[in-house]
């Protein structure tokens, strides 16, 4: 049975509390991906992503080179350790519906992410179809709660001149 060490993605960018919503922005962009860790040295304190930096920074109008990770980071971080099995961790991402998972050592340092793309790419694919699937429910986005910068693009009403 494999373990989430076999599939993980190790040599993780992480930044730290301090830095910007810029930096970690470019730091996606360059890396091509929606998700960066926040360390204080090897712990993980938290998670930033491409849609905390939009709803917690940009949409709260914080400059985005002044404004740290700390501030929009999500720090109530759901970790796995490398040595778990990884059918018992894809069966708490499915319930938790969560799409990456950071992965610690027993001394609780990070030393890996783990994605539905790893699990697509190295793991069993039926497995991982199959988390998508429940991750990804409820299909329809909720729109109870639409700013009133929403527009037409969010299904917001228009008003004539």
């Amino acid at each position: 049975m494999k373990s989430v060490k076999d599939v993980m993605t190790r040599g993780v960018r992480t930044l730290s509390p301090q830095d910007s919503m810029v930096l970690a922005a470019q730091a996606m962009e360059e890396l091509d991906i929606g998700a960066l860790p926040v360390c204080d040295g090897t712990r993980i304190v938290g998670m930033v992503t491409d849609r905390d930096i939009v709803l917690r920074g940009v949409a709260q109008e914080l400059s985005l080179k002044r404004t740290h990770l700390k501030d929009v980071m999500s720090t109530a971080v759901e970790c796995v350790f490398e040595d778990e099995a990884l059918e018992t961790v894809t069966a708490r991402m499915q319930q938790l519906q969560i799409r990456r998972l950071p992965v610690l050592d027993r001394e609780n340092r990070l030393v890996g992410i783990l994605s539905l793309g790893d699990l697509a790419a190295k793991g069993d694919v039926d497995q991982a179809g199959a988390a998508l699937a429940d991750i990804s429910e409820p299909a329809r986005p909720t729109r109870s709660a639409q700013s009133h910068a929403s527009g037409p693009a969010g299904g917001g009403e228009t008003r004539s001149p």
